[in-house]
């Protein structure tokens, strides 16, 4: 079956409670442990079923935000999402109050125990009304960041459509491209403002019912955080502070002499080179088609991985007018299929997603055959598998890059490190707005801006007074979307980076270590998952100025000045 084959039908909730209620009703009666197994995966295929019928939703209608049928089914999840986590809150008491527990944990593992334990804090009957809350503001917060019709030199552009604009060589077209993306954000301003307050204040009042001091804790069990928290998190943004940002000053520098400008303004950061960024040398349908020769040739679980996705059409590329802007990968567990979701612009972007978000549809390929709650690690896990690849494909990126091919290295490892303190940047923000939450909104662009000064120092907006006052953090859906969820990707990125430092040495060995880890998908915790794939855990004290060593001697070697 291809991808749009595959068949939504609206779940029957009745039908749905009733299976479920049937099953816990089940489970509480005396039971052998085979006899309980048999039940829990009674719930987990119940549970992939509707899991399929929302995934379904979600991507068909970030396909086409203008789809009316997708948009009420999108809604009908907001609505009644809730709903349904009510009963995957009652399944986790009752594994939790089985008597089989030790037996059972020998079967499918401590985690999810352990998992069930954290559910049982973040979720109550009495939050149904304000998650539906929750659920509406984030899909409103994506219609209107997928609503954005630019114009701009002659044409009218999507905010993903506008990024070359912004990579430009000529100096003034990447200023006034930024200059017209701020204004279509000025003149929203008001719209992200009150979405953003609403969100705080509802997610601030779950925290208190559901007994925590603020959303911060919260926000970390939500996400499955089981081995470290927000003080772990603070030492680790200061290593970052420490051994990171000197480093990025520095390529911020080199970078400014390379396009020979000698106090680069934000808008001249975009460009790595005079000679242009790194593109690709092909559409979509060629890049696609040398990504499948390289996964083909890197090994055959990645080969027979990218063949399924090509076969069933699971790979949804090209920017179009009214589709969700981003990337991601997201899965369909009835179909046992990955689904990568992208708006191909040029750029070498575009690559990146054939690695990064081709590394995530991997893992989870992988994983397909775990129960549902180890398919995918949690999120700071599961970007260890993304960042990876992408420097797991470079003794194939010659392949899309062709005389452009030093250049993307280069420009790959360095804005890879200059990432981290954006991440972390991201994050802090996000711990002074929950510790808090009545926060005016002026006063949450104050906070930002103060933040980028800290970890960016050389970010200089020129004569856009709009972001000067502290408001790109608009633009990153994960601050609005999913709360804490971006300093994993600076945690991942660490981890990533040992990947590449391993595979500088022995690919093959590098190769066959992620495989690995890959098959290991979410059966353990963070810090247990890294320790199994033998990486450095990114919280120990000195982690991150070793592994910046080999990376920054790297980019040393390169005369960036003839790229």
């Amino acid at each position: 079956m291809k991808f749009n084959e595959y068949q939504y039908i609206r779940p029957n909730l009745d039908e749905f409670k009733n299976k479920m209620n049937s099953f816990l009703d089940a489970l509480k009666e005396e039971l052998t442990v085979t006899e309980e197994l048999s039940i829990i995966q009674s719930v987990f295929d119940l549970q992939d079923e509707i899991n399929t019928m929302a995934s379904l939703v979600s991507t068909r209608h970030s396909i086409d935000t203008r789809d009316e049928f997708y948009e009420k089914e999108q809604d009908f999840f907001d609505e009644n999402g809730p709903h349904l986590q009510q009963y995957e809150q009652l399944f986790m008491k009752q594994l939790l109050e089985s008597k089989n527990r030790v037996e059972l944990s020998k079967e499918i593992g401590t985690l999810l125990f352990e998992q069930a334990e954290l559910s049982q804090k973040t979720f109550s009957t009495e939050i149904i009304g304000e998650l539906q809350e929750e659920n509406k503001l984030s899909s409103e917060y994506q219609k209107l960041m997928s609503s954005a019709k630019i114009e701009f030199q002659g044409g009218t552009y999507n905010l993903s459509q506008m990024r070359p604009f912004t990579q430009n060589l000529n100096r003034e077209t990447r200023h006034q491209a930024q200059l017209v993306v701020s204004k279509w954000f000025s003149e929203n301003e008001s719209k992200l403002d009150e979405i953003y307050d609403k969100m705080v204040k509802v997610r601030s009042l779950i925290a208190h019912k559901l007994g925590y001091e603020n959303f911060v804790q919260l926000g970390y069990d939500r996400l499955g955080r089981t081995d470290y928290n927000h003080v772990d998190v603070k030492s680790y943004r200061d290593q970052i502070l420490e051994s990171v940002v000197p480093l990025v000053n520095e390529l911020t520098k080199r970078k400014g002499n390379r396009i020979k400008v000698e106090d680069p303004k934000s808008y001249d950061l975009t460009l790595a080179f005079l000679t242009g960024n790194p593109t690709p040398k092909g559409d979509s349908k060629w890049q696609l088609n040398i990504a499948k020769n390289m996964y083909e040739e890197m090994s055959p679980e990645t080969g027979e991985f990218i063949n399924f996705m090509i076969d069933h059409e699971l790979l949804e590329l090209n920017a179009k007018e009214g589709k969700a802007g981003g990337g991601y990968c997201t899965y369909f567990p009835t179909y046992k299929s990955p689904f990568i979701f992208a708006n191909f612009n040029g750029t070498s972007g575009d690559v990146d997603v054939l690695t990064h978000e081709a590394g995530h549809a991997f893992q989870v390929y992988s994983s397909r055959s775990n129960i549902p709650s180890y398919r995918w690690p949690t999120l700071e896990a599961a970007e260890i598998h993304s960042m990876s690849m992408e420097f797991l494909a470079w003794p194939w990126i010659q392949n899309f890059f062709l005389e452009d091919t030093k250049k993307y290295k280069f420009s790959h490892l360095a804005d890879s490190m200059s990432f981290l303190p954006y991440g972390v940047a991201v994050d802090e923000f996000q711990h002074g707005i929950y510790e808090n939450p009545n926060m005016s909104k002026e006063d949450r662009k104050t906070l930002w801006r103060n933040i980028e000064k800290k970890y960016m120092p050389f970010k200089d907006y020129d004569d856009d007074t709009f972001l000067e006052k502290g408001t790109f953090w608009y633009r990153q859906g994960h601050i609005f979307g999913v709360p804490f969820y971006y300093i994993d990707y600076t945690l991942a990125q660490v981890c990533a980076f040992q990947y590449w430092i391993k595979s500088q040495e022995d690919h093959a060995t590098a190769l066959s270590e992620y495989i690995n880890l890959c098959k290991l998908g979410g059966s353990k915790s963070f810090v247990d998952l890294i320790g199994s794939a033998k990486l450095q855990n990114p919280f120990k004290q000195g982690v991150v100025k070793d592994i910046v060593a080999p990376i920054k001697a790297y980019l040393d070697n390169v005369d960036d000045s003839e790229l």
